[in-house]
């Protein structure tokens, strides 16, 4: 039982450096998989993908800061490690928004 807790510090630590750049992958490829069928069927989803995986990066990063601000007798390495995916997962956030934010301006007409 003791195992299965240090695992589960270690996921916490790491969450955010895992949630926010898979978010940010999902969000990239969801953007040049959406841009020539939002031409054709003027619908456009980008935006609310976007917000949904924005989200999913923040809930990374709120687990990582969580665990950062909790722990003060744990390892050196697990807070840099927890500091870092909060920060991490804050900076691929504000980059999914901002892909998000320019799925509203182009369309994916305009070639």
């Amino acid at each position: 039982m003791v195992r299965r807790a240090g695992y589960s510090r270690y996921l916490a630590a790491w969450c955010g450096l895992i949630l926010g750049p898979a978010a940010w992958l999902a969000s990239t490829q969801f953007n040049f998989a959406l841009a020539s069928w939002q031409c054709v069927h003027k619908s456009y989803p980008i935006p609310w993908v976007a917000l949904f995986l924005a989200v999913i990066a923040m809930a990374g990063g709120l687990v990582s800061f969580s665990f950062w601000r909790r722990q003060e007798d744990s390892e050196a390495s697990l807070i840099f490690a927890a500091s870092v995916a909060t920060l991490l997962s804050a900076l691929l956030m504000l980059v999914i928004l901002l892909q998000g934010f320019a799925g509203l301006i182009f369309t994916g007409c305009e070639r």
